[in-house]
């Protein structure tokens, strides 16, 4: 399915995921938009709902360091350099950081998990139900239930918060959005561990 590099790029800008993403996400809707955006909604991964239109570029990359052991690096970005600028969004930025190098996610968003990946925890979790002799009609629900849970620890924007565990850091994310005013994403990050190779 052919889709075009306009469609593309709007439904870039509009949810703030990267242009292989919206590709993707544009190809499962079979070329068509607004169901590709409602799909991408579904997930979470696009700008907060009253900030949908307005372009994220602004921002900084915090830099943090636990003991010399744990090293993150994230690139948070706001609308404007005079919100970049304010203690709040840097406070905001370090917290993430912190998220981070404690609780150690695999990807910013849903949308970031490749298909294979999901597909092979998928088959080690109907492997081990089987094996563990759930019932027949019982198997797809436990799996989805772990292969949620698994991939809710991977996910950033779906892990708890660990300065409030009653939300997400999605949630945390809505939270400063409402403080700032802007629309605030969490684009890329780096975490490295001394001693260990991912």
């Amino acid at each position: 399915m052919g889709v075009s590099v306009e469609d593309i790029k709007k439904l870039k800008e509009l949810s703030g995921i990267g242009l292989t993403d919206a590709k993707v996400a544009l190809v499962e809707a079979g070329g068509d938009f607004d169901k590709a955006l409602e799909a991408l909604r579904k997930k979470g991964v696009t700008k907060a709902e009253k900030k949908g239109d307005r372009e994220a570029r602004e921002g900084l990359i915090e830099v943090y360091s636990h003991g010399g052991r744990i090293g993150v690096v994230v690139e948070v970005n706001c609308e404007t350099d005079f919100v970049a600028r304010t203690d709040n969004f840097k406070s905001f930025a370090h917290e993430i950081a912190l998220q981070i190098a404690s609780m150690a996610p695999t990807y910013v968003s849903e949308a970031d998990i490749p298909k294979a990946e999901i597909e092979r925890v998928k088959a080690e979790s109907r492997e081990r139900v089987v094996a563990e002799g759930k019932p027949a009609n019982m198997v797809d629900k436990i799996v989805d239930g772990q292969v949620k849970k698994y991939f809710d620890e991977q996910v950033l924007l779906n892990q708890a918060y660990f300065n409030n565990d009653k939300q997400t850091v999605a949630d945390f994310v809505k939270e400063n959005i409402a403080k700032t005013g802007e629309n605030l994403i969490i684009r890329q990050f780096k975490r490295l561990e001394l001693g260990v190779n991912e």
